[in-house]
């Protein structure tokens, strides 16, 4: 039950930080506007629905990146040959991206992709599965 455990938190850390990196890329190519703060949710949502299309198709690669990997290393570390903890990973995620779509101004394929780009992690867990 520890390794699961540890499991899902490990494949959180890790897609965490493939996110974190890509979106941090796209922040290079579509640099916040002059001004913003930190805390300024208001200029933060204007700053996102002004983003091209490609700078929010940046925010779903990421995701894409970071579900793989989430199945990926939740699998590894969890031994079982199950795909629980990738699909606890997968869910941790999309109630955050939900949360995240709620709040921020995100068109209608943003809300598709951004759903279904989380049962990716069960081709992480079937990628940690392949013994070649």
């Amino acid at each position: 039950m520890v390794r699961k455990i540890l499991a899902v938190f490990a494949g959180v850390i890790a897609a965490s930080i493939c996110i974190w990196a890509i979106e941090t890329i796209n922040h290079l190519m579509f640099p916040y506007p002059d001004g913003i703060k930190p805390n300024d949710m208001e200029g933060f949502k204007a700053y996102v629905q002004t983003l091209p299309f490609l700078g929010k198709f940046m925010v779903i690669i990421g995701y894409a990146v970071g579900a793989l990997v989430a199945g990926f290393i939740s699998t590894k570390i969890s031994k079982d040959g199950k795909p629980t903890a990738a699909i606890i990973c997968g869910i941790v995620f999309l109630v955050f991206t939900i949360y995240n779509m709620t709040i921020l101004p995100t068109p209608i394929w943003f809300w598709i992709l951004g759903i279904l780009v989380w049962t990716l992690v069960l081709a992480g867990y079937k990628l940690a599965l392949n013994k070649k």
